[in-house]
């Protein structure tokens, strides 16, 4: 009897210890699902979030934008400003145990800079050559002096994919991505979900404090806040500005904001295929009109309830590289209409595709009242946010509505996409005097000289808007009451070092 009943209490013992013990999982509510899981290929801002996660970095920034360590541990320039010599963390793996080391980042480099689906390209082009000079330091020979580079490192250029993996994998490795971050994938279904689980080799993992992270893609961010509220996400990214007041003034939930580095805008298709040959794509006038018809303040206190900022560049008016002298337009319907007759039209039919969340659709039905005043009949094409990047890549389009998260340095927020062989310039804009002032400005260390390049392809592009700007975002995440440790980024980006459940 004695026996039978330590039996049973030993049994009701481990029962209650399994009931503390329980796993920590973290479910985190997306805006969009990604696009393809490969740093190389990609484009999505919530792809980059996943990678947060699952991609280390060489090296990665500071809530204030310094850039800091991560799988490189330290750096030096050379005094003509030729080479980046690196070295490396070491006692770093893969997901698949490949050991990270020099040989690693030379085959990462490689593969951006030559890769013909790499979306990296222009982000490493100054890159010439890359030395292994130990084995765990490299040697980054440039073509030319630039500024950029640490700071694309600090992105999708920088993030190390297993050599092993991308040789087998080839340009299916997003099915199955392995790297070296914190956790590891899983599974992926798509417009359902995508699970990782933590990387017990992880050289940083005592900083990690949860088992899985489920990433969940809810493009309706009234359904995102219920599924919060109702206990079944942990967190959500984009808060809607309209819910802002109602999450700071609930007990449950946690807000949390930080300023973007980025801008939402339309981006014209000029000369990208068939649909770029249209008057829209082919007159500025037309788009220097579209513009004008647009109060953009009134676009921000009705959609954002003045929570964003009014835009007309790729950086904020906040920022020390906006260009003062094009400030942000006021609406002229009646200068509008005067363009539109200059280049022979008084009305014009023009197809926007916008992503399937209601924000983005409330946002470009004001516009598309808006620039009807003006005589454009805007046609909105609503589409899952990965479909419309997929068009928009292959020139399946005429007007796409679509923004980007933003760069540490000015120049990711504008050489790839407005240089004649940008790797994400999917309107084909091309001027060689862009191109080369767009280039000089990632050559100087000079900022004042950087800014005048900056400046004056501005000139340039104000006349010819291949990306008619019209908003600077504001990051908004909403948490569970019971996460702590959570730190908001400008870059928008989810890390999860010392996020943890609350004892």
């Amino acid at each position: 009897m004695k026996t039978k009943l330590l039996a049973a209490l030993l049994f009701a013992l481990g029962a209650s210890t399994a009931l503390t013990v329980q796993a920590a999982d973290l479910r985190i509510g997306l805006q969009d699902d990604p696009d393809v899981l490969d740093p190389d290929q990609s484009r999505t801002f919530v792809g980059r979030i996943v990678y947060a996660s699952l991609c280390d970095k060489l090296v990665d920034i500071t809530p204030d934008l310094e850039i800091i360590p991560q799988l490189a541990t330290g750096w030096s320039w050379s005094d003509d400003g030729l080479t980046l010599t690196m070295d490396l963390r070491e006692g770093v793996t893969f997901h698949d145990g490949t050991p990270f080391d020099a040989e690693a980042v030379k085959a990462n480099i490689d593969r951006s800079k030559n890769m013909p689906e790499s979306r990296r390209k222009s982000e490493v082009k100054s890159i010439e050559s890359v030395a292994v000079t130990g084995p765990y330091q490299v040697a980054f020979s440039l073509s030319a002096p630039d500024a950029t580079l640490l700071a694309q490192f600090a992105d999708r250029a920088g993030m190390m994919l297993s050599p092993t993996a991308t040789a087998s994998a080839g340009t299916d490795f997003g099915a199955k991505p392995v790297c070296s971050g914190p956790f590891s994938f899983v599974e992926r279904i798509q417009q359902d979900r995508i699970v990782l689980a933590k990387f017990a080799d992880y050289w940083n993992a005592d900083a990690i404090n949860f088992d899985t992270v489920t990433f969940l893609p809810i493009p309706d961010t009234t359904v995102r806040l219920a599924n919060l509220r109702a206990g079944d996400l942990d967190m959500l990214e984009r808060l809607a500005a309209t819910d802002a007041a109602a999450v700071k003034g609930d007990d449950g939930l946690v807000y949390a904001e930080a300023v973007s580095l980025g801008y939402q805008g339309i981006t014209v298709n000029v000369d990208n295929g068939a649909r770029g040959d249209n008057p829209f794509g082919n007159e500025p006038k037309l788009r220097q009109a579209f513009s004008l018809s647009l109060d953009r303040d009134a676009i921000n206190q009705v959609v954002f309830e003045g929570a964003f900022a009014p835009g007309n560049q790729p950086f904020p008016p906040t920022s020390p590289w906006y260009d003062k002298s094009h400030p942000v337009p006021a609406r002229d319907v009646a200068k509008a209409k005067e363009l539109m007759k200059e280049a022979g039209y008084e009305t014009l039919d023009v197809e926007v595709q916008v992503a399937n969340n209601p924000v983005q659709t409330q946002m470009m039905q004001v516009v598309q009242a808006m620039a009807a005043e003006a005589g454009f009949n805007v046609k909105l094409k609503s589409m899952e946010f990965a479909s419309l990047l997929a068009d928009q890549s292959a020139g399946n389009y005429q007007g796409s509505q679509v923004g980007w998260s933003g760069r540490v340095d000015p120049d990711g927020n504008i050489h790839q996409f407005m240089t004649c062989k940008g790797g994400i310039n999917d309107s084909k804009y091309c001027n060689p005097e862009v191109d080369r002032l767009l280039n000089a400005a990632r050559t100087s260390n000079d900022l004042a000289e950087r800014k005048k390049s900056y400046d004056a392809a501005r000139d340039i592009l104000a006349n010819d808007m291949p990306i008619i700007y019209l908003y600077h975002p504001t990051w908004i995440w909403a948490l569970d009451g019971k996460i702590e440790g959570f730190t908001p980024y400008p870059d928008g980006m989810i890390r999860l070092e010392n996020v943890k459940f609350k004892s």
